[in-house]
């Protein structure tokens, strides 16, 4: 992989509506974040998010973290893995407890904090919203 192409891919996930974006290719790592207020946000999405918003939200005790895209949530990084995360595992800031798939990139979701998965509130390989609850960490 080239400059070129590194260059190509941070311009394409900043002009997206991603948050995140990791790729592995060979010896070469390559992972970049958006904060939240660099995030694009198209018109609906917005309308979208503040319907879910105002949607109660089910007895959960803990900080809820919902899905940044659209796409398909994975609990495990193949089939054949464990699943990063379980309900009552203790989970530290930035570890990732699952990933959501959008046109063939993976999006890690990672903990905001330290705490314990109360609930995963999606199945594995179910389609998300944006904005959609996945994880409850107490």
């Amino acid at each position: 992989m080239d400059l070129n192409q590194i260059m190509t891919i941070i311009q394409a996930v900043s002009d997206s509506n991603l948050t995140g974006f990791f790729l592995e290719e060979g010896n070469i790592k390559l992972r970049l974040e958006k904060t939240p207020e660099h995030t694009k946000i198209e018109p609906e999405e917005i309308s979208s998010y503040c319907n879910k918003e105002n949607e109660p939200e089910k007895e959960h005790q803990g900080e809820i973290v919902k899905s940044p895209l659209v796409g398909t949530f994975y609990a495990a990084s193949s089939p054949e893995m464990e699943p990063y995360v379980k309900a009552g595992d203790s989970v530290k800031k930035g570890q990732v407890l699952g990933i959501v798939e959008a046109m063939k990139l993976m999006n890690e979701i990672e903990a905001e904090r330290d705490g314990v998965v109360e609930a995963i509130l999606v199945e594995n390989g179910q389609l998300v919203e944006y904005g959609q609850p996945l994880f409850s960490i107490i």
